[in-house]
């Protein structure tokens, strides 16, 4: 079964989006999250928004088809998902997307559908990625001109963004064990009465690592051999831990 400890993310009536930088980084890295969230009582609406297309080998089209393929099975709803390509953030090993460019392409997406919470990556991207850690800085870009109350901005709630915490190399590929170590620690948390309160945390059960599985092979222009590896051996198929930016 999924188990979360999420105190320190509401998800009573949220509109959560999940903002990433390219196809597939919604199946390889945010899997417990996408399928805890659906499970959650509360029924969070969950939006998807990823800022290229994957068009770095010429396969943008390809790659945007596996896409849509993969938050089907991942139970995001059609209407409340897009791919962008935007010529100043395509996908590129060795350029750091602009943060302000990335706050004006989020932002009517962001305003439009009154998104509540905005969870993407941390400063170091997971896998060091410059594209992936260029996020949080373009959504902290867009929190601060939402806080700028300027007269076209002043009603507008302004969201809390959380992002995905990259974890040591040793503990990043811990596969299944991590899952069974996290819930040990939440466990003890809960006996010593610790709240943990300033991290959110999804972990997989079996049945939500082979539905991640299931997304990530949706993916099939992107399974070299290194990657079905990784879907063994990642920490990221069982568990995410958020913390909020503030």
């Amino acid at each position: 079964d999924n188990a979360s400890a999420s105190s320190n993310l509401e998800t009573n009536s949220s509109r959560i989006l999940l903002l990433t930088a390219h196809p597939d980084d919604e199946s390889f890295f945010f899997g417990p999250t996408l399928l805890g969230l659906r499970a959650d009582p509360s029924h969070p609406e969950i939006y998807s928004l990823t800022l290229s297309v994957g068009n770095a080998d010429g396969l943008g089209e390809t790659r945007k088809e596996e896409l849509s393929r993969s938050l089907d099975v991942m139970g995001i709803d059609p209407a409340r998902r897009w791919a962008i390509d935007h010529p100043m953030l395509q996908d590129n090993m060795t350029l750091q997307w602009d943060a302000s460019v990335i706050a004006v392409v989020i932002a009517p997406y962001v305003v439009n559908n009154n998104i509540t919470t905005i969870m993407t990556f941390d400063a170091q991207g997971i896998s060091s990625h410059p594209n992936h850690y260029s996020l949080p800085f373009g959504a902290c870009y867009l929190v601060n001109m939402l806080l700028s109350k300027t007269p076209e901005t002043h009603s507008i709630s302004v969201p809390r963004i959380f992002s995905l915490i990259t974890v040591p190399i040793l503990p990043k590929y811990t596969g299944i064990f991590s899952s069974f170590f996290t819930r040990c620690m939440l466990l003890v948390n809960y006996l010593t009465g610790s709240d943990g309160s300033e991290r959110a945390i999804f972990t997989s059960g079996f049945w939500e690592y082979i539905a991640a599985v299931r997304a990530v092979r949706q993916h099939e222009s992107q399974l070299v051999w290194f990657r079905h590896l990784y879907l063994i051996f990642s920490r990221y198929m069982w568990v995410n831990e958020w913390v909020e930016i503030r």
